[in-house]
């Protein structure tokens, strides 16, 4: 009966939503009417995901959220099937904020009129229509219509009349007004700031101290006028290295003079006005060769004025004389090229790094691919007044500039070229099955879109000069690739085979025809693979494995003397006082680092069950003697032991693990942890780890008494991480059980540390808590009910479909010691949080807050501290993520009538450790460890950081091997304006309460504890086992079957099946939501993750 009721209201829904749409909008007196357009200006529609908005025209859904707005653009009806509008020239400012903010879509999906913008995606399965409406330069609402149909082109006369508007529209008057709200279905409005936090103040605890940082300060920079021009080559489609073969041509550099500064790409600056100009460039002229028949290889070039600079404008920012507005934006834009042009000539450049390719500083990490060390420079606006230069060491993978055969066995992991070649053949799994490429030929095709030369005796110049790209591999070998020779005398041609054609021109045997033939981007065009030889210089696009990682680590990790050693080296490849670009336009830089004077923070002491340990600035304490300050809530009584071996590697027998099991045991006791059952049952499983947990859970059950598991351990034979996988998977979604894992190799030496080390993890599963900080009073730092949320979003490597994962962990005691955590997938590399998201996994953690910790009401200050997002993203965490936490709370006050939602205080922070700045502390300073890293506590807050907005460096660990890099806090949004020492003292004191160490941690727990259960997530993900890890190559493979199925569309036909289902299953991929863990136990509540 409910099924059929869903079932009636789903039509129902359905319904009344074609009802809508088909009918004419209702008259202005309409409740509708008047709820959509009231005082207090909210959006149309009535559901909260904002699923329906009444946009027939004549209503009035995008009528104004401001006071005094005028605009009141009429929207499509979503009816209709509105263009994909091509070749529109929409103004420039509205193609820059659309593009700053939706960076993915293309400008070719949109079109803008009268305030509003369009978008249309071109490929889409739900056929979402994204609707931005804009007022007086404030992008104000953001609706999706989804119609279950694809958008089709469709010209009419009226839309054909609005692409003619559009084409007219001015420029948007004060486009700097942008802010980014999405559309609030409800009538309450949020005061949320535009802008971030300025600084309070500066920390006065603790002492004093003078450390260097890896930046350098900017002696003077100069106040010119400086010409932005937008430049266009050819059609504007161009691959990079032709468009700067074309910009470094004698014809383009006679017409624009000296002196010019190039993005690469769309955008040059000079010191003159040169107004419009348009020309073509013969690149067959400037080489003194024959044009090809039928092909001109003549290119055109406009250049056009964008916009003037006055670089004048960030001194007046610094002075507090203007806001940070486009022009101090722009200046420092044009700085930050200015200072690449001629390191970019001299070295390989990826970005703001650099890399020189006579460094000897390099290592081989297998595989093909080898480590390189090279300098990295950044310039910005600094604290004081100033701008600075930051220079540190960069490490970067690049392949190796090896000989392709070479390149090939390497990265198959072929023994040598000939069992490559024939492991590259095409495999037949079974005698019902048809031939597929096998492993060894699908891991080529991580050489796809490689550059490479060809060498072999009697080729010409011109032919070894000319540089070729990877577009494939060929399944045929050099024996069975025929191509048509032509004679060059007689003109006849004739069939020959790749071998043939260099035996006979060249009298080239070759030493390996059966491997694949390399087939480049010309047409028709390909080579056997031992005469081609890969151009160094390019970066590797791929995650590099486990080992390869190993071996990265070993080479990019250096002591701080090194390193600094390293940044100088840097400075002279760099050589800024004699480069000519930098010293025509009168920039110069001081090469003496910054000394700054920091704070070095007290350290606290770490407070255990009946004793306290004083880990001075040492940053190190130990567990030995030490009973945990929680042990686990309830005596251990239903758990067991499964030892999973595998053949060839450690393997352990049920005596060995009897014997640790004990151990483990009597050590968790001397810590105070509480277990009735000393002898839990021990199984040694079978391969399959799913029926391992099965099998264990229930032989758990029949064992102790039929309680249900409290704890599974697992005994492994090695790092296989399906394997590990697998197992989280099933005792987490399936069973609803927490898991240790633990590897034979470590159980058979079973030292009393590691053992220690894996109960910290072990307790905190179960309930209890390691440590805290001691001397604080039984609310820790908090003299108001508090709340911590960290929230975190991994993202798969390149090439992968894997979704990213979005974790939020929320603290669930008064100390902020313990967490909970949700995860769920966020859509292929979106870094912000969805608002489904955010409210499928909140809610419920503060529901369980409010009853556990609250006692019934909501905290009264709310931490929310973010990890992994850019400074361009700070007003979206704002604006989207902050403002639909505080819907949540409000929901809940509604619906359960606790304290006023409204006297909730919100500090937002966001903690990144993805920056260059590096502290390096003075000889014999009490900031100094022993090997000259910061001891914990330095804190910096000057020289290096904002200007003006609330940031500061600290380094709150002790750094184990390597120079130590702090994390960098800013802070967003502060309506509790708590004073910079308790903010900051806060912050590192809760590092100190990280559960599974004896060292406090580089980033703040709640973050860190988002960041593991982000990674933890991937074993959730609702996926069969037997489909295999994410594969590197996922995104090229949908891109190509997007371009299939379009070719397909053109000529009338239907994409094959087989591809069909690629497609489909590529397009879940990246929504398809995780499996939810089974919680009726409460794991949800507890630290399953850690």
């Amino acid at each position: 009966m409910a099924g059929a009721a869903k079932k009636r209201d789903a039509k129902a829904r359905q319904a009344g939503r074609s009802e809508r749409t088909d009918t004419a909008a209702p008259p202005s007196d309409s409740p509708e009417v008047a709820r959509m357009d009231g005082p207090t200006g909210s959006s149309a529609g009535d559901d909260a995901r904002g699923r329906r908005m009444s946009n027939a025209p004549g209503s009035r859904a995008g009528s104004a959220i401001r006071a005094g707005s005028v605009a009141r653009p009429i929207l499509f009806d979503p009816a209709k099937k509105p263009p994909l509008n091509k070749n529109i020239d929409y103004p420039a400012n509205v193609y820059n904020m659309f593009s700053q903010y939706y960076p993915s879509r293309h400008s070719s999906n949109f079109f803008y009129h009268h305030g509003t913008i369009y978008y249309f995606p071109k490929v889409s399965l739900l056929s979402i229509h994204l609707v931005f409406v804009m007022e007086d330069g404030i992008l104000a609402k953001e609706a999706k219509i989804v119609e279950g149909m694809f958008l089709d082109a469709v010209k009419d006369p009226e839309t054909e009349a609005i692409i003619e508007a559009a084409k007219k529209l001015p420029p948007d008057p004060n486009p700097k007004k942008f802010r980014h709200l999405n559309v609030d279905t409800d009538t309450h409005q949020y005061d949320l700031p535009t802008e971030c936090v300025t600084r309070p103040g500066y920390n006065s605890s603790g002492q004093a101290v003078l450390v260097n940082i890896n930046s350098y300060a900017v002696a003077k920079f100069p106040d010119l006028v400086v010409y932005q021009y937008d430049i266009l080559i050819g059609s504007g489609v161009e691959k990079r290295g032709l468009v700067t073969k074309i910009w470094n041509s004698k014809t383009l550099q006679g017409e624009i003079g000296q002196g010019w500064v190039f993005d690469g790409n769309r955008l040059g600056w000079s010191m003159r006005d040169i107004g419009n100009r348009q020309f073509t460039v013969d690149l067959d002229e400037e080489q003194g060769t024959l044009a090809r028949p039928g092909r001109s290889n003549s290119h055109k070039v406009q250049i056009r004025p964008s916009t003037k600079i006055n670089l004048a404008a960030i001194q007046a920012y610094l002075n507090g004389k203007m806001t940070m507005d486009n022009s101090v934006l722009q200046a420092i834009d044009f700085f930050d090229h200015l200072m690449r042009v001629t390191p970019s000539k001299k070295m390989y450049a990826l970005k703001r790094s650099f890399f020189d390719p006579k460094m000897v500083k390099r290592e081989r990490l297998g595989g093909g691919v080898e480590a390189m060390k090279g300098v990295y420079q950044s310039i910005r606006i600094a604290h004081g007044g100033r701008l600075v230069v930051n220079v540190d060491v960069s490490n970067c993978v690049f392949y190796g500039d090896y000989p392709m055969e070479v390149m090939a066995t390497q990265v198959t992991g072929s023994a040598n070229a000939l069992i490559c070649g024939e492991l590259s053949k095409k495999v037949k799994p079974s005698f019902r099955e048809a031939e597929k490429e096998s492993l060894t030929f699908l891991k080529l095709k991580k050489l796809k879109k490689i550059r490479f030369r060809v060498r072999y005796r009697g080729a010409s110049e011109k032919v070894l000069k000319q540089v070729h790209m990877v577009k494939d591999f060929s399944q045929e070998n050099c024996y069975n690739w025929f191509f048509q020779q032509k004679d060059r005398e007689t003109g006849v041609e004739k069939k020959t085979s790749i071998f043939d054609y260099f035996m006979d021109k060249y009298n080239i045997h070759l030493s390996h025809p059966t491997m694949c033939v390399v087939e480049t981007m010309r047409r028709g065009i390909a080579f056997p693979m031992e005469v081609c030889y890969v151009e160094p210089g390019q970066k590797y696009p791929y995650k590099i494995d486990a080992i390869q990682t190993a071996a990265m680590i070993k080479f990019a990790v250096t002591r701080p003397k090194e390193r600094r050693e390293g940044i100088e080296g840097g400075l002279a490849l760099l050589n800024w006082a004699e480069d000519p670009y930098i010293r025509n336009y009168g920039l110069k830089i001081s090469t003496t680092m910054l000394e700054t004077q920091a704070r070095l923070l007290a350290p606290p002491v770490v407070q255990f069950a009946k004793t306290q340990q004083k880990p001075g600035y040492s940053g190190r304490w130990r567990l030995d003697g030490q009973q945990f300050l929680l042990p686990n809530k309830n005596d251990l009584i239903h758990w067991g032991v499964c030892i999973i071996n595998s053949v060839g590697r450690d393997h352990l027998d049920i005596a060995g693990a009897s014997t640790f099991i004990r151990t483990f045991v009597n050590t968790y006791k001397g810590h105070g942890g509480k277990v009735s059952n000393a002898n839990p049952p021990i199984m040694e499983g079978p391969a399959d780890e799913a029926k391992c947990v099965t099998d264990l859970f229930n032989e758990i059950v029949a064992k102790t008494g039929g309680g249900k598991p409290q704890m599974m351990v697992f005994l492994l034979a090695g790092k296989d991480s399906i394997c590990y996988e697998r197992i989280k998977k099933s005792c987490d979604c399936r069973y609803g059980v927490v898991s240790q894992c633990m590897q034979n190799a470590h159980v058979k030496r079973g030292q009393g540390q590691y053992i220690s080390n894996v109960l910290m993890k072990f307790n905190a599963k179960l309930g209890g808590t390691t440590s805290k900080v001691g001397g604080k009073p039984p609310g820790g730092h908090f003299k108001s009910p508090t709340m911590i949320v960290g929230a975190d979003v991994s993202h798969a490597s390149p090439g992968s479909l894997q979704p990213s994962m979005a974790a939020l962990t929320c603290s669930m005691d008064k100390t902020g010691c313990r967490y909970a955590a949700a995860c769920e997938s966020n859509g292929h590399r979106v870094e912000m949080v969805t608002q489904f998201n955010l409210e499928d996994m909140l809610t419920p953690l503060f529901r369980q807050w409010m009853s556990d910790v609250g006692m019934g009401r909501m905290p009264q200050q709310f931490f929310y501290f973010r990890d992994g997002v850019s400074e361009g993203q700070y007003q979206h965490v704002i604006q989207q993520e902050v403002k639909h936490i505080k819907r949540i709370w409000r929901t809940l006050d509604e619906s359960n009538k606790y304290v006023n939602y409204e006297k909730i205080r919100f500090t937002v922070i966001v903690a990144s450790k993805r920056h260059h700045i590096r502290f390096f502390p003075k000889e014999r300073s009490p900031a100094a460890d022993k090997n000259m890293n910061p001891c914990p506590g330095v804190l910096v807050e000057k020289d290096v950081t904002h200007p003006f907005e609330y940031d500061f460096y600290l380094n709150s660990h002790s750094a184990i091997q390597g120079t130590a890099r702090p994390t960098h806090y800013h802070v967003l949004m502060d309506e509790a304006k708590i004073p910079p020492n308790e903010l900051q003292n806060m912050i590192y004191e809760h590092c100190y309460q990280y559960m599974r160490s004896t060292t406090p941690v580089s980033l703040f727990p709640a973050v860190y504890y988002a960041h593991l259960a982000s990674k933890r997530a991937v074993s959730h993900e609702n996926r069969p086992a037997s489909s295999g890890a994410h594969q590197f190559n996922e995104e090229q493979q949908r891109l190509e079957l997007i371009k299939l199925k379009e070719e397909a569309d053109r000529e009338g036909k239907k994409l094959s099946k087989t591809n069909s289902e690629k497609l489909n299953r590529f397009t879940e991929a990246e929504s398809r939501p995780l499996l939810k863990m089974k919680n009726d136990t409460g794991i949800m509540w507890g630290m399953w993750y850690i």
